[in-house]
């Protein structure tokens, strides 16, 4: 947000008098403020005094708005109250962390709204509100900044383009990507038209991190890289280092630590070479945290404290602003739990907690829990150590299934829009065109309509499907990266699981073996077996271990002892067949399927036939369950099982039958080409 630029034009209405001491006096406008009855010389005095002293001192500031906004109130003067509200509404949203008395007081102005008749306030109370419910309530922010937009006029497009801006930042952050995408255009093009090169950018980058929550990680450094050039062509290079901050980031969530620190270094080199001070001091201490964390990992603390001494040089104790108070406790926990300063890395990694918690900010939620946890590690509270790596484990699964639930949807969306409006133009065409034959008495102009009709309906047409069936080819090219990245991300949390939880765990139970606490010990053992099952779970080793049909073996094995579901099997040798990533896919269909079975279809028994033949693998799973309507189930968007075993099924560029009837039993049949 803009709210240097915003303030500067919004903060109030200055009564300007003729002479500079006169103004300056603070002093004589405290002294009418206390002594004055008049509430008109106490609004002007109020006004004076905020103009004077500015935001030296926020809670202060705050209480003269306030004090302000009551007194124009009084006085009916709702539009002077309105642009103190808005100069007061970041602070209050931002700085403070107070979105719900922010929301509060715009609220009481806009019940007042008959008295506004400036488009550009009321539609500034909207964008405000929607700042505020953006901490409190995205669909909520997403309806005002929609009331903004239309109530902002041509005049006002500056701020209609932050609308745009923010209406995409909440849309994407709802997992409504194709809406996202739509304001975050719209943005870009009114920035472009102001000429607001920086800010055109800016909504760029809203797309390109879409990308980067889903994790189409190649397509988000394209779109990063152009991004980067443009910076520089502008002029803009202080925006850089936050951009490959950005990319940084992305490196260490797809697991590649060179990379991870390359990027990292890159983005400090900008911020070392910037004798200016353009860059601003919250994207430094970003970029400085994580070298931090990345050398206290690596054990070089001599280059740690490099980063670390300049956050401190750095400092301001007196920002209040919750993203920058996250960061800089984290810098503090991560750096004292590397020196063994235990009381001061859990007092600062509490505050990190506290301060995510507020801002609602699930993934740096999922940061400071697992930071608590290596801490309570380290204190030898390990109970809390592990109740914190679960919470944080089970956040990075829910933020995980969430975005590639999300990311379905969207390609889906885009897929069904693009197949209607393709039906429609059809049926529109066809409209038009009987309409005409009816027509006889113009049967010459029906003859030369038709013809220009019927080409360029055609040509239409045939653009028109073309570019639904490379849409359609997006789609499934979507779908096939999707699932390839989500055993990636399988493996990696798999691998993070075993070697890093489960190593600790296992120090741990070395230790409590050691104190002869057989309660202590049991728990961790139990940890220890919860974690093998679940690494087990999302990534199968025994794949690489087995091959693929031992492992289908195991896996039948397994469900048929450890559930109530029968099972019996016909399986064919089908090893060396396919390569890994096609082995991963018939062994999750497989998996999938059973588990859809336990968990959905009250079956007893159930049978998996796996069939190599000449040219192809037929593969058939049955139950006796209660089946279902299979178009019923399949239009169910929330039902995502049948869904991606579709997805993995063209992946394999096979085919997918489902046999179902109510209470008829299920069979759902496969088959892969091996040609």
């Amino acid at each position: 947000m803009r709210t240097n630029a915003c303030s500067l034009i919004i903060l109030s209405v200055v009564i300007f008098f003729g002479t500079s001491s006169f103004a300056q006096n603070i002093e004589y406008y405290k002294n009418i403020v206390e002594t004055t009855s008049n509430k008109t010389e106490k609004l002007f005095a109020l006004d004076s005094i905020i103009s004077i002293e500015g935001r030296k001192d926020i809670d202060q500031f705050v209480k003269n708005c306030e004090a302000y906004i009551e007194f124009a109130k009084e006085l009916d003067s709702v539009e002077a109250a309105t642009k103190k509200m808005i100069g007061l509404s970041y602070t209050l949203t931002s700085i403070l962390n107070q979105p719900e008395k922010a929301r509060r007081m715009i609220d009481e102005l806009l019940a007042r709204k008959y008295k506004i008749n400036d488009s550009f306030l009321l539609g500034s109370l909207y964008l405000k509100r929607g700042g505020a419910n953006y901490r409190l309530d995205l669909e909520e922010a997403t309806e005002d900044y929609k009331k903004a937009i239309e109530t902002f006029t041509e005049k006002d497009s500056l701020y209609k383009a932050d609308a745009y801006l923010f209406s995409g930042q909440a849309y994407s952050n709802l997992g409504k990507f194709v809406p996202a995408g739509e304001n975050y255009r719209k943005a870009f093009e009114y920035f472009e038209a102001l000429k607001d090169y920086e800010y055109m950018v800016f909504a760029q980058q809203g797309i390109t991190t879409m990308y980067s929550m889903n994790g189409f990680y190649d397509k988000a450094k394209e779109e990063r890289e152009k991004n980067i050039r443009k910076l520089k062509e502008l002029g803009l290079e202080k925006n850089i280092p936050i951009m490959y901050y950005n990319q940084a980031l992305d490196y260490k969530k797809m697991g590649k630590k060179n990379l991870h620190i390359e990027f990292l270094l890159k983005a400090y080199d900008y911020i070392k070479n910037d004798v200016n001070n353009h860059i601003i001091l919250a994207d430094r201490t970003y970029v400085y945290s994580k070298l931090i964390g990345y050398y206290i990992e690596e054990g070089n603390l001599t280059e740690a404290k490099k980063y670390f001494d300049l956050v401190q040089k750095n400092h301001d104790p007196n920002i209040k602003d919750l993203l920058y108070k996250s960061h800089y406790s984290e810098i503090m926990a991560r750096y004292n739990l590397a020196l063994g300063d235990n009381d001061s890395a859990l007092q600062f990694g509490e505050t990190k907690l506290e301060a995510a918690k507020t801002m609602r900010y699930e993934e740096d939620i999922m940061y400071a829990e697992e930071l608590l946890s290596e801490i309570y590690a380290s204190m030898g509270d390990y109970k809390k150590a592990l109740n914190f790596k679960n919470s944080s484990q089970t956040l990075k699964d829910s933020l995980y299934n969430n975005s590639t639930a999300n990311s379905l949807a969207y390609y889906q969306t885009l897929y069904e829009t693009e197949k209607k409006e393709s039906e429609l133009i059809a049926k529109n065409a066809s409209i038009q065109l009987l309409e005409k034959d009816n027509e006889a008495s113009q049967r010459r102009l029906i003859f030369i309509t038709f013809s220009l009709i019927l080409f360029f309906g055609l040509v239409f047409l045939y653009r028109n499907r073309m570019q639904l069936k490379n849409k359609k080819i997006l789609q499934e090219k979507f779908s096939q990266e999707l699932l390839v990245s989500q055993e990636e991300e399988r493996k990696r949390i798999s691998k993070d699981l075993h070697d890093g939880l489960g190593q600790q765990l296992l120090l741990i139970k070395n230790k409590v073996v050691r104190s002869n606490d057989d309660e202590a010990k049991n728990l961790v053992e139990t940890a220890i077996e919860e974690v093998r099952g679940i690494s087990r779970d999302l990534h199968p080793f025994q794949l690489q271990e087995l091959g693929i049909t031992k492992a289908i073996e195991m896996t039948l094995s397994q469900i048929d002892e450890n559930t109530t579901l029968f099972i019996s099997s016909e399986i064919d040798n089908i090893d060396n067949i396919f390569d890994k990533r096609q082995e991963i896919n018939i062994f999750r269909i497989v998996q999938e399927s059973l588990s859809n079975i336990i968990k959905h279809a009250n079956a007893e028994a159930s049978k998996v036939t796996l069939k190599r033949n000449l040219n192809s693998i037929f593969l058939e799973i049955k139950d006796n369950g209660i089946g279902f309507d299979f178009s019923e189930k399949y239009q169910n968007i929330k039902s995502m099982g049948l869904k991606t075993l579709l997805e993995r099924t063209k992946f394999l560029n096979g085919q997918m039958k489902v046999t179902s009837k109510k209470n008829q039993g299920t069979t759902i049949e496969f088959i892969f080409p091996t040609t």
